[in-house]
């Protein structure tokens, strides 16, 4: 399975601006640009859309892991916040905090924690900085 989003910026980099679009439409020309990322105009960011990504892919992930086990949740609410930190002459994602609140009948919390840590060992985007990276980078005229 592939799935596909595009970025196009124009400009520079603090300047610049640019927008986001996925292939299934949820993204649709969406702005971005420094000061969506770097203070709070109006738009999204790329550290704000992995957080979404790693919340949303986790929280199935924990919901396959108790169905698995036999627990139906009757609510599982998670929350990341992505940081994103100077490295020398750039920035760098160091970490992605994940807070989980979840309401499942007849489990109890070390076996809540312990599903969990294996829904946040097995989630693929908990995975995605060990993948292998690609580039084609080719000038069009």
């Amino acid at each position: 399975m592939i799935r596909k989003a595009k970025a196009v910026w124009h400009g520079t980099g603090r300047d610049g601006s640019g927008h986001l679009s996925s292939e299934s439409g949820v993204l649709a020309a969406t702005p971005y640009s420094f000061k969506t990322r770097f203070e709070n105009e109006k738009g999204t960011n790329p550290e704000e859309l992995i957080a979404a990504a790693h919340a949303g892919c986790f929280t199935m992930a924990l919901a396959f892991g108790l169905q698995g086990a036999g627990f139906t949740p009757t609510e599982l609410s998670t929350e990341a916040a992505v940081t994103l930190e100077a490295e020398g002459k750039g920035f760098r994602i160091s970490k992605s905090v994940l807070t989980l609140r979840g309401k499942v009948p007849n489990l109890d919390e070390i076996g809540f924690a312990r599903i969990a840590g294996e829904a946040e060992k097995n989630c693929p985007v908990s995975k995605v900085l060990n993948a292998t990276l690609t580039l084609d980078a080719r000038l069009i005229q």
